[in-house]
């Protein structure tokens, strides 16, 4: 398994509306963070401030060229950013390119390679 090269495939694919925070990290953001709280509406995230409309990309993500996105709230982003990935078959199915040919051949050496990967990431 190759490591992140921050194509930003799973950031776009699950911004729409695919996202959550728990009640504990909107608190915090309106404590510490009120430049991310000003995006949740109603316990939802990534919603438009002044119009409560759903915005359709996360707007912390800064596209750096073609193939390079980072995130502005990297440290502070939502726990579904932060476990992702989970398993080797969600990354096959969001065409994660972290994936190797040796990963497909063996799915459970490269699930146990990405449960080592995330172990600091996830509880």
């Amino acid at each position: 398994m190759k490591v992140c090269n921050s194509c930003g495939k799973c950031c776009t694919k699950y911004s729409n509306g695919r996202l959550s925070a728990s009640a504990d990290e909107i608190e915090y953001w309106e404590v510490f963070r009120p430049d991310i709280a000003r995006y949740v509406r109603d316990g939802k995230i990534w919603m438009h401030p002044e119009s409560g409309e759903e915005i359709t990309l996360c707007p912390f993500l800064r596209k750096q060229s073609e193939t390079f996105f980072t995130c502005d709230i990297y440290h502070d982003r939502p726990e579904d950013c932060r476990f992702y990935p989970v398993t080797i078959a969600e990354m096959v199915r969001d065409e994660c390119e972290m994936l190797e040919k040796k990963d497909f051949a063996n799915p459970d050496l490269a699930q146990q390679a990405l449960d080592e990967l995330m172990a600091d990431s996830r509880p």
